[in-house]
């Protein structure tokens, strides 16, 4: 079933990105001629997550303003973890909320994305979970753990712990590292961003992360983790922040936009079915 939310795009409620809506939406008088990225948002949507609902603004701004047309599926964490649930789309974003219905669906989402060099956005518990992917399917840290999913479990594995200080609500400052994705999305080595979380990376297993090729390319005023990359994909970022609070929504996040760019980049480039 499709649900449509606005007139510039619509988010399915399936998983198949194949599926068609009858009716053509606005969004084909917006760029007749270009293929239409078709993004998987993968996380337990609800009207009480703040970024859930900012997501059809969003969608809307970067048709009017920047001409990206994305095709929008709503995928719920429990049918992510289905084989190949995101495979065939164009760009996979991991959205907060957390704690997941379904930790294993987020994780496959990423790792798909990941070795499939699908274009990747993970804000917030997203951020969070692309590191747990990471430190369990590349660094072999397979008791990592994350301590919202797993209280209960023992320090030494804990990837992502409770912050000293909560960033519920929080607005701070991000330094980025010149040379970097990160920097080269921004325009600038410092930005300013939004938070609503509790958790953060624990920082013991971060360098085995950096040596098995995560790269960590933001930080707040205190060297605290905000940005991970991964170098050599086509475009993988996950920030601790939440872009997609930005403003009032009419104006993309540039992270958001480069993120749209990728997946339309992508439908260019993707095959034709025979």
């Amino acid at each position: 079933m499709n649900a449509h939310t606005n007139t510039t795009t619509h988010m399915n409620t399936t998983a198949d990105p194949n599926t068609t809506d009858p009716a053509p939406s606005a969004a084909a008088a917006v760029a007749p001629l270009a293929p239409v990225a078709r993004i998987a948002l993968v996380g337990d949507r609800s009207p009480h997550v703040k970024s859930h609902v900012r997501i059809p603004l969003l969608l809307d701004a970067l048709a009017e303003r920047d001409g990206l047309v994305l095709d929008a599926y709503w995928i719920p964490s429990p049918d992510a973890a289905a084989p190949g649930a995101v495979r065939g789309f164009d760009a996979v974003w991991l959205l907060p909320g957390s704690p997941y219905a379904s930790e294993a669906g987020a994780l496959a989402a990423i790792r798909t994305a990941r070795e499939d060099g699908i274009p990747f956005l993970g804000t917030c518990a997203g951020f969070q979970h692309a590191l747990l992917e990471f430190a369990r399917n590349v660094c072999g840290l397979e008791r990592a753990a994350h301590a919202e999913n797993d209280p209960a479990a023992d320090a030494a594995d804990l990837l992502l712990a409770p912050l000293s200080c909560s960033l519920v609500g929080h607005e701070g400052t991000v330094r980025v590292v010149p040379g970097s994705l990160a920097e080269a999305v921004l325009g600038a080595e410092r930005t300013t961003e939004r938070y609503h979380c509790d958790y953060g990376p624990d920082g013991r297993h971060l360098d085995t992360l950096t040596t098995h090729g995560l790269r960590f390319t933001g930080a707040d005023e205190d060297g605290q983790v905000r940005i991970a990359e991964l170098p050599g994909h086509p475009f993988f970022l996950a920030t601790l922040f939440q872009p997609e609070l930005a403003g009032d929504g009419s104006r993309p996040h540039p992270i958001v936009r480069a993120f749209a760019r990728a997946a339309t980049e992508r439908a260019v480039n993707r095959p034709v079915a025979r």
